[in-house]
């Protein structure tokens, strides 16, 4: 008897999705403000990842509003497929003005989550925000994903977010302003996007929905939301991933400086007035006051990202 034949994956929808446009018109009624330069003095930020991308954008942007910084990263030596490490992050920040603590880790370690929480709180005596930046990404197809990248992408990508804001709360409890803010994206369950890359979606979807539920869980006394790019960004992530369009795509990405001024415009807002939204870069900054987007870059027409 033949094998059975598997259908070819559905088209990848070219058009927003409805409901996602109507969840992100709620936007305009958000308390968002851009921040005052010294909005994050006497403030830590504790970021997974962070060693390039939109992770050190949001950690020189955070910076330079005067927090200080602790990012984890695995990558301590330079690898030709991909520019920078923790180090060269760290003196970026340090170029920015900011106090940074570079710790070399991985986030599927319990061992390494709390040593690198211990070492925040030793360094700096304190946590108030928490980004969940590290991901991992493969959109390859069910027949041929290897279960160690799946195995991959859900470690780092849910239980990583899950794992630091666990071993974080206890010092997220302390602060005055304390916030969660998670890189994933609105759960979007068309088909389009279920069929084309499940194993991503559950990873993606996971940290979503952990940070919704936390916003419900802590009742608004930890802030706790997700942010997504409205376009694709010019990152080594999108240069690099087969399915994400290489150069073309980087052509018609924006820069990761736009998710950097939407993260900190996040991070400043008080206690409990912006909670639980999945939230996209663009329509922070518009909420914030920014109406010229031409400044983040990136050739018409715009790629429009994953899940939107």
């Amino acid at each position: 008897m033949a094998e059975p034949q598997i259908p070819s994956r559905p088209a990848l929808p070219t058009e927003p999705s409805p409901a996602i446009d109507e969840l992100r018109a709620g936007t305009a009624q958000l308390p968002l403000r851009q921040p005052a330069a010294d909005a994050f003095a006497g403030k830590v930020l504790l970021m997974s990842g962070g060693s390039r991308g939109i992770g050190l954008e949001i950690a020189l942007a955070a910076a330079r509003h005067g927090a200080d910084i602790a990012i984890m990263a695995k990558t301590a030596e330079p690898d030709p497929r991909i520019p920078g490490t923790i180090h060269t992050a760290a003196e970026a920040i340090r170029e920015a003005g900011g106090r940074v603590l570079p710790y070399v880790g991985d986030i599927r370690s319990d061992d390494d989550v709390k040593g690198f929480v211990e070492a925040t709180i030793a360094e700096f005596g304190r946590i108030d925000m928490v980004v969940n930046n590290a991901s991992a990404i493969n959109l390859s197809p069910t027949p041929v994903l290897p279960l160690k990248r799946y195995d991959l992408m859900m470690d780092i990508n849910s239980r990583g977010t899950f794992s630091l804001v666990q071993a974080a709360l206890p010092h997220l409890a302390k602060s005055d302003n304390p916030h969660v803010l998670t890189l994933s994206p609105p759960v979007n369950l068309e088909p389009g996007w279920l069929g084309n890359f499940p194993a991503y979606s559950l990873s993606k979807f996971g940290m979503t929905i952990l940070t919704l539920g936390w916003a419900h869980e802590f009742g608004g006394a930890v802030s706790a939301n997700c942010l997504w790019p409205e376009t694709t960004i010019a990152t080594a992530a999108v240069a690099n991933t087969q399915g994400l369009g290489g150069d073309e795509a980087i052509r018609h990405s924006r820069t990761p400086q736009i998710m950097a001024d939407a993260a900190v415009a996040i991070l400043a807002s008080e206690r409990g007035t912006v909670n639980g939204h999945t939230l996209v870069d663009a329509d922070v900054l518009r909420s914030a006051g920014v109406e010229d987007l031409s400044g983040y870059g990136g050739e018409e027409p715009l790629n429009l990202d994953l899940f939107l």
